[in-house]
């Protein structure tokens, strides 16, 4: 009876202590698309984490587009000069019932430095920082313990500079932007940076079990 009991008191002391609770796998159930849910997320370039979102169990679609700043229907052209206060951003529709807004910013995490202000890699300027545009309060909620979390784990070495901002408007990219790396995988820097960064994510979370399984690349 000691020896059960002694067992028990340190598993209750171990996860007492801050033991790091990992997500559980994605469901394969059915998704239920008329009950969708929307999250904006700026990770850099939207062609390094349009394909990857795509993969994932629960995800509906995945838009690239602009958020977070001033100039109605801006073009790419216009928001590359970095004077209209947008991002590039992705928005992502997915059923909550298979992945949570959570997952959706551990992979967020995974994909993009969020330590480096306005920039990812070569890529600099305002259009490019790391940015959470939230649709609700809990949202808001969850993108600030996230984060902490993420920062508290030493994820990446640096404190974050992500901006947690409500959501306002978004602007839909151009039509040859969106898919753009499946349609151009060849093309210098999607073989460079963008398929790289691919492979890493697929191998990560294909071991957790989170990607849809039949992905075409």
């Amino acid at each position: 009876m000691k020896r059960y009991l002694l067992i028990f008191l340190s598993f209750f002391l171990v996860n007492c202590n801050g033991q790091e609770k990992k997500s559980k796998p994605l469901t394969n159930q059915k998704m239920d698309k008329n009950n969708l849910e929307y999250a904006t997320l700026a990770g850099g370039c939207f062609w390094c984490v349009e394909s990857c979102f795509h993969m994932l169990k629960g995800v509906e679609s995945v838009t690239s587009g602009y958020s977070g700043g001033q100039k109605d229907n801006p073009t790419y052209e216009e928001v590359s000069t970095g004077t209209t206060g947008h991002a590039e951003v992705v928005q992502i529709a997915y059923d909550p019932k298979i992945i949570s807004f959570k997952q959706l910013l551990e992979v967020f995490w995974f994909l993009h430095n969020p330590t480096t202000l306005n920039r990812q890699g070569n890529d600099i300027g305002r259009q490019y920082r790391s940015a959470i545009f939230y649709h609700s309060d809990k949202q808001k909620q969850e993108s600030e313990e996230s984060l902490k979390a993420s920062e508290a784990k030493g994820e990446w070495n640096g404190k974050y500079v992500t901006e947690i901002v409500p959501f306002k408007k978004f602007w839909s990219a151009e039509a040859y932007h969106q898919g753009y790396y499946n349609a151009n995988p060849n093309q210098p820097y999607c073989s460079a940076v963008v398929g790289p960064k691919i492979q890493k994510f697929k191998k990560h979370f294909g071991e957790l079990g989170w990607l849809q399984e039949k992905v075409e690349q």
